[in-house]
């Protein structure tokens, strides 16, 4: 990884407080309820984002259909919008995160959209790209 990107990773992970995983699944071996559960045991406000799991709770958190409904049950701001969903379907959660003022879109690994990830920059939203909120966080803070 470059110097820059670890710089601003680094950063974007420290400030922020607010994460929506879109595509949280309420399995527990499940990549993104692993990671969920890490974020919220290291101090940061999760919600979920799952038409499928709507109105359900996961890790004692609420889960909403959309990014807008998040929000608008919370009243907080989304700081990162983490991605756990196909490539092909990040153009439209990049929509819906800068319609709520989302701070930025984190793609999970093996994810990259550079339309979307260019869309997302356009609209002033920070952009990571095939890396994991989990692993960067245990990077950071020296955690094996």
């Amino acid at each position: 990884m470059e110097p820059q990107q670890t710089v601003e990773i680094d950063q974007l992970l420290q400030q922020a407080r607010t994460i929506a995983i879109v595509g949280l699944s309420n399995k527990s071996e499940r990549d993104s309820y692993k990671v969920a559960m890490y974020l919220i045991e290291h101090g940061y406000q999760v919600f979920g984002v799952n038409p499928m799991l709507a109105g359900t709770e996961i890790l004692g958190q609420q889960c909403y259909a959309s990014l807008k409904e998040a929000v608008d049950a919370t009243g907080l701001a989304i700081d990162i919008v983490d991605c756990f969903r196909k490539t092909e379907e990040i153009p439209a959660i990049v929509e819906a995160a800068g319609s709520v003022g989302a701070g930025a879109i984190w793609m999970q690994l093996d994810i990259l959209n550079e339309d979307a990830a260019k869309r997302a920059r356009d609209i002033g939203m920070r952009v990571v790209m095939d890396r994991c909120t989990k692993i960067e966080h245990k990077r950071l803070h020296g955690i094996s």
